[in-house]
């Protein structure tokens, strides 16, 4: 026997079960069902992240990394020669930190710059605005993802590091080698993410990377330190925020930096990136809520 569909109550206009479904209870119109986070909607968001990356790995994570290694080969048979050191270290053992910051924050921003985008233009973002996801889980989903890809980057960007003849990656500071390298990856994954909702065509998300995210990233005291450079610039590469990313991780591996003097200036910083990333979700989050340039 086939059950009955509810029938509408004609004064109230509510569902009443009917037929077999007699005596079961109706939520009220509007009631949320879902209460606190929606972990397997949030869980699965994630998951499509991930396979949707891993599925071209070979462009997503390897290919990345080998780009970053090339940079390694070319400085270093460049700059490297005659034993020149940096803050006591050889050029590729100063080198080789920041490389390994810079690959995780462009695939970081690369990652989730494309999740939203992409929707928009085949049509298929209803596919991430429909389901039971808060704005929140929505950000947390292609944020979590954009890091993990992050992580698998700067995993192979490292493994290859330690092979290279003359690089030591001796850790000096657990603590600093995960905390800027998970705010690095956080904060290029926020404003990907920020950027796909502002972005109309994939020119604009190029234009956002050629323009903004590379140039940070090179002037950000990757292959230098920033003592080197007139007391102008210095100030300029101070108010970069990929400098303190790159220099804190650095600081990690080598147990020292040229954020500052001592390791005072090193924690003012991690505390610093920390609260500058939840300054800029929290933006992010506003704006993917206002639905701005999506529901509209």
């Amino acid at each position: 026997m086939v059950d009955q569909a509810p029938a509408a109550d004609s004064v109230t206009g509510d569902l009443v079960a009917t037929g077999s479904n007699a005596g079961r209870q109706f939520p009220p119109k509007g009631e949320l069902q879902i209460t606190g986070i929606n972990r397997i909607g949030l869980g699965s968001l994630y998951l499509k992240e991930i396979r949707r990356f891993l599925k071209v790995q070979t462009q997503t994570v390897w290919a990345p990394a080998v780009t970053t290694l090339l940079f390694l080969v070319i400085f270093t048979v460049a700059l490297g020669r005659g034993g020149r050191e940096i803050l006591g270290v050889n050029f590729g053992t100063f080198v080789a930190p920041g490389l390994i910051m810079m690959g995780m924050m462009q695939n970081a921003f690369a990652n989730s710059s494309f999740s939203l985008l992409a929707g928009k233009l085949q049509g298929t973002i209803i596919d991430l605005l429909m389901p039971p996801l808060s704005e929140a889980e929505l950000m947390i989903g292609i944020v979590a993802a954009a890091i993990t890809r992050a992580v698998m980057v700067g995993g192979a960007v490292a493994l290859a590091m330690v092979l290279y003849p003359g690089v030591d990656m001796h850790v000096a500071h657990p603590w600093a080698v995960v905390w800027f390298g998970l705010m690095g990856a956080a904060m290029l994954a926020i404003f990907g993410l920020l950027a796909s909702i502002w972005a109309e065509k994939f020119d604009h998300n190029a234009a956002i990377t050629n323009f903004i995210v590379a140039p940070l990233s090179l002037l950000s005291g990757t292959f230098y330190v920033i003592s080197n450079l007139s007391p102008f610039f210095q100030t300029l590469s101070k108010l970069n925020p990929f400098f303190y990313m790159i220099s804190g991780f650095r600081y990690g591996f080598l147990g020292v930096s040229d954020i500052g003097n001592d390791n005072a200036h090193v924690v003012s910083a991690a505390i610093g990136v920390g609260v500058l990333n939840l300054v800029l979700g929290f933006i992010t989050y506003r704006v993917l809520k206002s639905g701005w340039k999506i529901k509209s």
